[in-house]
């Protein structure tokens, strides 16, 4: 009988410790459903979109195809902005509002730029001032609710205004388009034609952005070979960081492969400035910055497996050296003088889940590989190959693949083993020209074989080559024009010196490639394809 009781007293115990437990849980519940929503943490708008790509919770769509700005701002990075710990803690961005105007090209671009400046000349060129197609609603990247306006409370708080309330918060005489942030200026602007205009007034103000916000986040960017970096500015902007590596005459070893060579800050700010003299304009715009290991990584971070990597070295530097493929180690940690460190701040495209963008494997791909050669090392004709195998087969894909191959040879970048294209626009559009850290290894050597689509297909664009003929000249001379350009950069200078005479040695080697196709063509035009009237 003892037993019996003893049975159910424990039974009865169990199932009121499980009550209990119940009971708790509810109450919990209904408390978190209860709290209001200006309460709750400023991230929480920030999730994964549903199918039709408008998140929970957003502000309604006007009409059909209009993209909330809402929407914009809280998928505002690429490749990172939602990853874990990547939103900031505690900021509020500075604005998300209203209708957006297009972007206006004229001198304002230019400001900054002395009396007598090359680059200011070049601009002036018609051979940089020929118009691309007229920029349709299907053209665009982004084609934003034109009644949706929004702004914040000036109290500090996190609530959105919308249209009629944000009217009043607008500065007399500025419209909506004038409130928003560079980084989604920038973003909605890209289109069809151009990832940014020539002369772009909003260029400066961007630039000044990645060197000078505030950083409020520093989290590891998942993937790749080496370490890198996103980090978030207070108006929600971001920017990928990569550090500097190498001094400035440190040149790749000659036994280094391609494939195991270091990415190099400097590169990735000089590269977009060469893309944007060579006028492609398909580089995010990149700066240099000194970062502050301590303050603006070490103490901000929310990314614990990036925590566990920073120590002092023997000299009393501050150190780390994160997780990545290659590189990650204590023998290469990346170290301060004693927390200041340079690197590079690209601006990150639109988020993947607002505007999607597909990888190609680039059919001149190189082999990875110590011993192995690819089809195109062995195969004189392949190009002929290549002109039959779709996208290749139609528009100017072909010709975009033989642009960024004359990029990658003035700079001596290997490691072009895959480019990207903005989903949206099909085939009829620019390539990106992304990850550029392996350029401007070497200066007193040139690698031909970078050169192989010119060589073997013996085509380019007509203003390609007019311009390349133009940069040959001494009043436009390459070397000076670069040179000018990275002269404004926090860090300058940015490239030693025999990296920037290289550029002039290698420039005359693509016009000597051109001459020698033209030689052997029935007909120019054969060789010197315009295509001014489509796309530029």
């Amino acid at each position: 009988m003892r037993r019996r009781l003893q049975t159910l007293f424990q039974r009865k115990f169990k199932v009121s410790l499980l009550f209990l437990l119940l009971l708790a849980l509810l109450v919990h519940l209904a408390m978190d459903l209860a709290l209001p929503a200006a309460h709750r943490p400023c991230g929480c708008d920030a999730k994964a979109p549903k199918a039709s790509g408008v998140p929970s919770g957003s502000p309604m769509l006007a009409g059909p195809k209009k993209l909330s700005l809402r929407i914009l701002q809280d998928f505002s990075g690429s490749n990172g902005s939602l990853e874990k710990g990547s939103q900031p803690q505690g900021a509020r961005p500075q604005a998300r509002a209203g209708e957006p105007g297009v972007r206006r090209q004229h001198g304002e671009g230019n400001a900054g730029w002395t009396k007598g400046s090359k680059l200011a000349a070049l601009f002036k060129h018609p051979l940089y001032n020929i118009p691309i197609p007229e920029v349709t609603e299907k053209d665009k990247l982004f084609v934003v609710n034109p009644t949706e306006k929004f702004s914040l409370r000036t109290s500090g708080s996190d609530e959105w205004v919308s249209s009629s309330k944000a009217e009043t918060l607008l500065p007399t005489g500025k419209t909506a388009y004038d409130t928003y942030p560079a980084w989604l200026k920038f973003h909605v602007g890209i289109n069809r034609y151009e990832l940014y205009p020539r002369q772009d007034p909003l260029m400066p103000t961007l630039l000044r952005d990645l060197a000078m916000q505030r950083i409020v986040s520093s989290v590891q960017k998942s993937g790749g070979t080496q370490l890198k970096l996103i980090m978030t500015f207070p108006n929600y902007g971001q920017a990928l960081f990569k550090p500097m590596k190498q001094t400035r005459d440190q040149e790749t070893p000659i036994n280094f492969f391609y494939f195991s060579d270091f990415e190099r800050h400097n590169a990735e700010i000089a590269a977009f400035h060469l893309d944007r003299i060579l006028d492609f304009r398909r580089i995010p715009p990149v700066s240099g910055r000194l970062v502050n290991i301590k303050k603006e990584i070490r103490d901000i971070t929310t990314d614990k497996k990036l925590v566990k990597t920073f120590f002092i070295s023997p000299a009393g530097n501050i150190c780390f050296y994160g997780e990545c493929s290659y590189y990650c180690s204590t023998e290469h940690a990346l170290c301060g003088k004693p927390d200041q460190l340079e690197g590079s701040m690209a601006a990150l495209l639109p988020d993947k889940t607002l505007a999607k963008r597909r990888s190609w494997r680039s059919p001149w791909r190189r082999s990875y590989h110590k011993s192995k050669k690819a089809e195109w090392e062995l195969n004189p004709n392949y190009c002929a190959q290549v002109r039959e195998t779709p996208p290749y087969d139609r528009g100017h894909r072909l010709l975009d693949l033989i642009d960024m191959s004359v990029l990658d040879f003035l700079m001596g970048n290997m490691d072009r083993h895959h480019y990207e294209t903005f989903e949206k626009f099909g085939n009829d559009t620019f390539l990106l020209h992304l990850d550029n850290g392996r350029g401007f290894g070497t200066h007193s050597r040139d690698e031909p074989s970078i050169l192989a689509p010119l060589r073997q297909c013996c085509s380019i664009k007509k203003p390609t080559y007019l311009r390349l003929q133009l940069l040959a000249t001494q009043p436009y001379r390459l070397s000076d024009l670069l040179r000018e350009a990275l002269a404004a950069d926090p860090l300058a200078p940015v490239l030693a010196e025999p990296h920037l005479r290289a550029l002039d040695r290698r420039l005359g080697k693509v016009l000597a490639a051109v001459g020698r196709c033209l030689a052997g063509a029935a007909r120019p035009d054969e060789v010197l394809v315009d295509d001014v009237g489509s796309r530029v």
